[in-house]
């Protein structure tokens, strides 16, 4: 049985018509061509070239055997061109579903991450509302979904995305613009500008004001983080949000200023757990997931 190596020699030596020759096609030393011919010889019982006018050609016994040896080579040209296109992702479309606030700005990070591995790969997103994910996942419309909450289902699994946190925003001429910290009571007594406190998000800023016994009032209930953004640049009030959605923000145009309180929270990569994931979509989770951790870091050390 002859090795795939072996087969590049022999066609090297075949193309070539020297040992010399071959082993510059195949940038290799000399005598490692040489060994490779004569173990082959041995192996096969038979002599596979012949010396004429100082090059090295076909045996007659060996004729039919290179025949057969062109056509395995080319198949793994073929074969070696194939994976080099999907090594690049052509004719691959990766779909996948996330909620806004993950969506906004760290999936489109994570995307030219991917695109930089693999140039030719085509990703079709779509920006999912919570209660949205099980039929996308369960009707196979997408192979994952980037959650900020996790959810009981039989056939749903969730893995740990990265954690997040909290943060309050305020314009750029609020007095809180130029605080290091703000706490919850101080945000209490604003206006907010709030996403309904049944979403995630929304439940963990209503956690932070419960836990402390305050009452707050949400002038303007807004279902998206960037239609919270756009009310707070029209300087109607300040907002609690989670910091993913801020992570590019213009100071200039926001002020997004830390909370006292503790206001961590988990987010989760949704898939079926009856079907496996391709390895370019998670290629793309794993650059997602270190943009998510390298945001946090440097939103902890500003």
């Amino acid at each position: 049985m002859l090795t795939l190596r072996q087969i590049e020699v022999v066609r090297a030596v075949m193309v070539a018509g020297t040992i010399a020759g071959a082993a510059r096609l195949l940038n290799v030393a000399q005598p490692g061509i040489s060994r490779t011919m004569k173990h082959m010889e041995a192996s096969l019982g038979i002599k596979l070239f012949i010396r004429k006018g100082g090059r090295y050609v076909p045996s007659p016994e060996a004729v039919n055997v290179f025949g057969q040896l062109q056509e395995v080579h080319k198949k793994i040209e073929d074969l070696q061109f194939t994976i080099g296109q999907l090594e690049r992702g052509r004719g691959v479309e990766l779909s996948f579903g996330s909620v806004p606030s993950i969506a906004n700005v760290m999936v489109p990070r994570a995307i030219a991450a991917t695109k930089h591995r693999y140039p030719d790969i085509r990703i079709d997103i779509d920006i999912l509302k919570i209660e949205d994910a099980i039929d996308y996942l369960m009707l196979g419309r997408g192979e994952f979904a980037a959650m900020s909450y996790r959810f009981d289902h039989p056939s749903i699994l969730f893995e740990p995305l990265a954690k997040g946190h909290l943060v309050c925003i305020a314009g750029p001429d609020h007095p809180f613009a130029s605080r290091p910290v703000v706490a919850a009571a101080e945000i209490a007594g604003c206006p907010l500008i709030g996403i309904d406190p049944n979403d995630p998000y929304g439940g963990i800023m209503a956690g932070i004001f419960a836990r402390e016994n305050l009452d707050y009032e949400i002038t303007i209930r807004a279902r998206f983080g960037t239609t919270v953004l756009a009310l707070i640049k029209q300087g109607l009030g300040v907002a609690v949000i989670d910091a993913f959605t801020v992570a590019d923000m213009n100071r200039s145009e926001i002020a997004v200023v830390p909370i006292a309180e503790p206001t961590e929270f988990q987010t989760y990569i949704a898939r079926r757990g009856d079907v496996a994931l391709s390895s370019f979509a998670e290629s793309l989770i794993r650059d997602l997931r270190q943009i998510m951790n390298e945001t946090t870091a440097q939103q902890a050390m500003a």
